[in-house]
């Protein structure tokens, strides 16, 4: 559901006769897809299988595929790949995260490189440019 982060989406709530009745199935055809594992629900401390919304929304995505003519082996074949290109998206996002955190740091090694050669500085006594590149703090020693 939009506006639910992961944990609230995981989180078990439904008792398997409702979970049925908000998949358009038969409970014993929940059970059947928990065997075969097609979905894995939560227990409660009494052991009674509790969905989540994930799960739910798990079960309406297997029934329209095998609304469609697909075998439960093709299924699970579907479910897999989706899993796989979810982490992959997630992955990539990761990547361009650290990819864009990197053109930062290097954006900011390249002004710190002009300002280098810009900022005068007596002979090879580099001290003085340091303190020039830190800031206005480091150059109050006097």
């Amino acid at each position: 559901m939009a506006g639910h982060d992961k944990g609230d989406r995981n989180k078990p709530l439904y008792m398997i006769s409702v979970a049925a009745e908000l998949c358009g199935m038969h409970p014993q055809t929940l059970r059947v897809y928990e065997q075969k594992g097609l979905v894995n629900p939560g227990r409660s401390r009494g052991n009674t299988r509790l969905y989540s919304q994930a799960d739910i929304e798990r079960l309406n995505l297997i029934g329209q595929l095998t609304d469609e003519g697909i075998n439960l082996a093709g299924v699970v074949r579907i479910l897999d790949m989706r899993e796989r290109a979810e982490e992959r998206d997630a992955e990539i996002d990761e990547l361009r995260a650290r990819v864009r955190e990197l053109q930062d740091e290097v954006h900011e090694l390249k002004t710190r490189v002009r300002i280098t050669e810009l900022a005068p500085y007596e002979g090879n006594d580099r001290t003085s440019l340091y303190g020039l590149l830190a800031g206005p703090k480091s150059q109050d020693r006097s």
